[in-house]
């Protein structure tokens, strides 16, 4: 009967992911139309730009402080361990399954990097608001459970924004590099032709000195001009490749691309949770800038359901005849929902063994449970921006959050079981 209760309760948070998917699979439907492509694209620029970054900015500005910070130093450290095992399976699984070059992004952004902040801002309160929840005090559960989720959210959009993304970004612009490299050898050697045929004029002009006085004196006309544009056609080409070559290495330097705007949301909302000046400023009800934390609230807490939502309408794509293959799939299950929810309960449980960290039942569970979740969903709005592997992504996302409705149910209950 115990078993059952804590299975109950692991299952309401997964309904609730499940609820805003479907919603989002609806609202996409034809016969709607609410979530159109246009519209998809436009809301995948607003959780880029606007809500992930606001929501990690208000969740570390709020939640965070320097003392916290240093007493959760174990949770950066198990979800670095995720991104690199995943990644290491992951390269793995692409090169076992031979997956086509431009999906190996998605592939390897799928196993490295889970999805931290939707999910745990989502089942760690809903344990805890639950009448028989297992961490005791519902008040207390819920403020130590949010201040975790947060710095897990947090970390997960640095990770998914400047890992992920990345890798994603990497694969996806291969293809316009190569033509670029090709459109440069093209225009390698059409310079040996311009240099050939001025080559050739000049002949022709020696040639037609040496005849009559009248043909001297056309070519003292004609020959200049058509050198001319020869050599005017070949200093143009040689700038142009001059400028395509500084555009790639531009692309490859992107600053931009370093630090994307969650990164940036995430760094600010750090420094106003842990600088003291800061935090007595901008958080709590009688800071004198409190309206300013408000308003960035209220935006951040449109992400999570937008970005499920999101989920949910590309579903749609991926089953209109895109095809991934059933090796791919199995192998991202295996790594997200069963490797790496093992190493999970051999590192946690064995850093309470030997006393790397303090016994908490609910730090505990949130450290493992980001060891059984699936692919982040902000994968997804990194494929839509670059609009390379839509449907393969939707698959993926359609078949690890279909699984994951119930390994997560069972894993939850028998990380619950292990902490208490």
């Amino acid at each position: 009967m115990e078993i059952l209760k804590l299975f109950v309760i692991a299952l309401m948070p997964n309904l609730k992911v499940l609820l805003l998917t479907v919603l989002g699979s609806f609202l996409a439907m034809n016969r709607f139309n609410i979530l159109s492509e246009s519209a998809i694209n436009n809301m995948n620029t607003m959780v880029y730009f606007v809500f992930s970054p606001a929501l990690a900015c208000s969740s570390l500005a709020s939640t965070i402080t320097l003392r916290s910070l240093i007493a959760l130093w174990f949770m950066p450290f198990c979800i670095v361990l995720t991104v690199v095992v995943g990644t290491a399976l992951g390269w793995l699984l692409v090169k076992i399954t031979r997956v086509p070059y431009h999906l190996r992004g998605l592939v390897l952004g799928c196993c490295a990097v889970g999805n931290l902040g939707n999910l745990p801002l989502m089942v760690v309160p809903a344990i805890c608001e639950e009448k028989s929840n297992p961490f005791g005090d519902k008040n207390l559960c819920y403020k130590n459970g949010m201040a975790y989720a947060s710095l897990s959210l947090a970390l997960a959009s640095i990770l998914v924004w400047s890992f992920a993304y990345n890798i994603i970004r990497m694969y996806s612009t291969t293809k316009n590099i190569s033509n670029e490299k090709v459109a440069s050898e093209s225009d390698a050697k059409t310079l040996p032709k311009c240099s050939a045929q001025t080559m050739a004029i000049e002949t022709d002009e020696t040639s037609h000195n040496n005849n009559s006085e009248d043909h001297h004196e056309i070519e003292t006309y004609v020959v200049p001009d058509a050198k001319k544009k020869m050599v005017n056609i070949c200093n143009i080409l040689e700038k142009e490749k001059v400028i395509k070559y500084l555009k790639m290495l531009c692309k490859w330097s992107n600053l931009k691309q370093l630090f994307p705007p969650t990164l940036i949301g995430a760094l600010v909302g750090l420094i106003i949770g842990v600088v003291p000046q800061f935090r007595h400023l901008i958080v709590g009800v009688s800071a004198p800038l409190f309206v300013l934390q408000d308003s960035i609230i209220m935006i951040g807490n449109a992400c999570l359901p937008a970005m499920t939502m999101l989920v949910g309408a590309n579903l749609l794509e991926g089953l209109k005849g895109e095809r991934v293959k059933f090796s791919v799939l199995f192998g991202i299950i295996v790594v997200r929902n069963i490797a790496l929810p093992v190493l999970g309960v051999a590192t946690v449980k064995g850093a309470v063994h030997f006393g790397i960290i303090h016994h908490d039942p609910l730090y505990e569970f949130v450290l493992l449970l980001q060891f059984a979740l699936p692919p982040a969903v902000a994968i997804s709005t990194s494929i839509q921006l670059f609009g390379i592997g839509k449907g393969e992504c939707s698959i993926i996302m359609l078949a690890t959050y279909s699984f994951a409705a119930v390994s997560l149910t069972l894993w939850c209950t028998l990380f619950i079981w292990l902490v208490l």
